[in-house]
């Protein structure tokens, strides 16, 4: 296995291994290990079926079931990530960590493409990490204790057009999560406030809490905290959503980007 670093701070890709021939417990313990230490995992060149996914995906954890859309035939452990010239809208229009609004969050996504566009649809990562280190002491004595309420009816209902899946007791749901969360493997804080679920500060006035959001969400998209994904067809990438998010570029249309992301089951947030 061959790691190649991204950015100094974020991102990496990893040579060397196949994805689709069942990766012993030595390769998934030091796959563990990478992602601890630079968040994102990219890996080329994987021919993968929906069954090498969902097989890849269970080696590091029990699948995390979205709860507003069904997955694919036979596979419900695996979301259809689809972009062509009729869509309305997309995934990952704005910055985020994979279902924040779920009272026990995933704790990581899987997204392998098999179809890209030519130029376009890059993903944008970001290490809440490095967003949390690089606020101001009397900042972080600001949120730290603080909760947020994430929601997603706003967002799931106006995406996939309807009131849910049947499947799903509760297609859209709300929960409440610390301002900053700490990493329960390595310890380390990391900010949990993302525009596109997280709604409102509990603890503060309106206005306070649309002023402070603000400005985070303007923080932790900053150029210095990013690594920057280009996509090719067979293209497999994994990251934490406990300490990143990401942000999708639809910059592509009319052309058609296609995949299926397996999302790994996580605990609530502390």
């Amino acid at each position: 296995m061959e790691i190649s670093p991204l950015t100094p701070g974020i991102g990496a890709e990893v040579q060397g291994v196949s994805l689709s021939a069942a990766p012993g417990e030595h390769t998934v313990d030091a796959l563990r290990e990478a992602l601890r230490k630079h968040l994102v995992l990219v890996f080329r060149d994987q021919p993968l079926s929906l069954g090498a996914l969902d097989a890849f995906g269970r080696r590091f954890g029990a699948p995390h079931i979205h709860p507003a859309t069904p997955g694919a035939e036979g596979f419900p452990a695996l979301l259809p990530v689809h972009t062509d010239a009729d869509s309305k809208t997309y995934a990952g229009s704005m910055w985020h960590s994979d279902v924040s609004c779920d009272p026990e969050p995933p704790m990581g996504s899987i997204l392998h493409l098999h179809e890209v566009p030519d130029t376009g649809g890059d993903t944008l990562f970001a290490n809440m990490y490095a967003a949390w280190d690089a606020l101001s002491d009397p900042m972080k004595r600001l949120l730290e204790g603080l909760s947020a309420v994430n929601a997603s009816a706003h967002h799931f209902g106006g995406y996939f057009g309807y009131k849910g899946h049947e499947a799903s007791e509760n297609p859209f749901p709300e929960s409440v999560h610390p301002v900053v969360r700490t990493h329960p493997e390595t310890g380390r804080k990391a900010l949990y406030v993302n525009e596109t679920f997280t709604t409102r500060i509990v603890e503060l006035q309106p206005d306070e809490s649309k002023a402070v959001l603000a400005l985070l969400y303007r923080h932790l998209a900053a150029p210095r905290f990013q690594c920057r994904v280009r996509w090719r067809p067979g293209t497999t990438v994994m990251w934490d959503n406990r300490c990143t998010q990401h942000h999708a570029l639809w910059d592509y249309y009319p052309r058609t980007r296609s995949g299926y992301r397996y999302t790994i089951a996580g605990e609530r947030p502390r």
